[in-house]
């Protein structure tokens, strides 16, 4: 038996414009997700998979271990997509599956969350398999591999994607006023792909030369903050930026009588928000569960 683990992720800044080279600032999260290979003594004909998220089992499937076709299933559509994805770790390794492999995985946070459910699939699969992540990446559901890069990092990091090839450097961000800072889901998950997409189709090569510029200065002057409100300063600036880029608005427009400042996370309109205010957890909280969002985490209590 082999256990494997992979962390979740939040993008602080560089939302975006990290494909077309911008440095992000991202944050591994302590909620991730854990994978389980047990070698059955008595080898069946099939590969299992029994995926489980903090509720309880997710969906189950059986494959056949050479093909990767899916045999039984309890969610057809969950298995083609998981299919997908094994077929091409087949190919990066095609010595990693045999008969009588089981798979168990155990998701920490909910689906809906974006926090990586598929990127740390991605993560553990090649974990396991001994292949190059951001290969699997690229030949599956794609996207920038900042998340990719948090799955295996220890502290935040500063991402950067040149010519597709990931620069990831460690760095220490321990804001001295992490107890004004709170992450709270909007209550609807965004498809990053489709929004990447959406970007993509606006984005022309000579657009925001400056605002990519600008967006790298933010991620990397950020974790040399030590006073608040200068924090807050720089993220306003960088919703600001965003905001032009996606033409959206800011999302503290959405809010205009919350006491702090908002910065919208990932893809736009339905993941997390950064809630960064002078004000108590539990007046913040009670303050987005009057709007109908219930799910607030504590920076300390999120971040890893």
């Amino acid at each position: 038996m082999k256990t494997f683990r992979a962390n979740g992720k939040l993008l602080l800044t560089g939302e975006y414009l990290v494909l077309k080279g911008a440095v992000a600032l991202a944050l591994p999260t302590q909620l991730g997700q854990t994978m389980v290979v047990r070698e059955d003594p008595c080898p069946c004909l099939e590969t299992r998979w029994n995926a489980h998220h903090p509720e309880g089992p997710w969906f189950s499937a059986a494959l056949n271990p050479k093909t990767l076709e899916v045999v039984e299933t309890d969610d057809s559509n969950k298995a083609a997509k998981l299919a997908r994805i094994l077929k091409t770790v087949q190919d990066l390794n095609p010595k990693a599956f045999q008969s009588g492999l089981h798979f168990e995985t155990h998701l920490e946070f909910n689906t809906e969350w974006g926090l990586g459910s598929s990127s740390t699939l991605l993560s553990l699969l090649a974990q396991w398999a001994n292949i190059n992540p951001y290969q699997l990446l690229n030949r599956t559901i794609g996207g920038s591999g900042y998340d990719i890069a948090c799955a295996t990092a220890s502290s935040a990091i500063h991402y950067r994607l040149e010519q597709t090839e990931p620069q990831i450097h460690p760095i220490s961000f321990t804001p001295p006023f992490a107890d004004r800072l709170f992450f709270v889901y909007q209550g609807k998950k965004q498809h990053s792909s489709e929004e990447v997409q959406r970007f993509n189709q606006q984005w022309k090569q000579d657009d925001w030369i400056d605002e990519v510029q600008t967006i790298t200065e933010l991620s990397m002057a950020l974790p040399t903050v030590t006073y608040f409100e200068d924090f807050c300063t720089l993220l306003q600036v960088h919703e600001n930026i965003l905001a032009r880029c996606l033409d959206r608005e800011p999302i503290q427009l959405q809010y205009p009588d919350f006491k702090g400042t908002l910065k919208s996370l990932g893809a736009w309109g339905g993941d997390f928000l950064l809630a960064a205010t002078e004000q108590p957890y539990e007046q913040v909280k009670a303050y987005f569960q009057n709007k109908g969002m219930n799910t607030l985490f504590k920076y300390q209590d999120l971040i890893l």
